[in-house]
């Protein structure tokens, strides 16, 4: 896999992931939600070619009587680290950017 596919493809994730966990907390004290979580991580260690992007739902865990299982401070670690992903990627990005700009222009 190309670095480029494999850079977007992480720049998707971050993006889902982003979408899921403010549907998660948006939907805190819904009754009976069950939190939804991205995977894809897992499917690059895998031998297939094009890692996919999945979206899943928790229902192993209740974490309240109405069986809602959202926490609210593992959600905004969830943020957290999503957004450093993301920031890194954005890094990543530019400096590939950089250096095939420099390799065309020779400066």
């Amino acid at each position: 896999m190309q670095v480029y596919q494999l850079i977007k493809s992480g720049l998707d994730v971050t993006e889902l992931r982003g979408k899921t966990i403010a549907n998660n907390i948006a939907n805190i004290n819904t009754p009976g939600y069950k939190r939804k979580y991205v995977t894809f991580e897992e499917t690059l260690n895998k031998a297939s070619k094009q890692p996919q992007i999945e979206v899943k739902e928790d229902k192993a865990t209740s974490m309240r009587n109405d069986g809602n299982n959202v926490d609210l401070e593992s959600e905004k670690v969830n943020q957290a680290a999503n957004s450093l992903m993301y920031n890194g990627l954005v890094s990543v990005t530019n400096t590939k950017l950089a250096i095939a700009r420099t390799v065309i222009t020779g400066r």
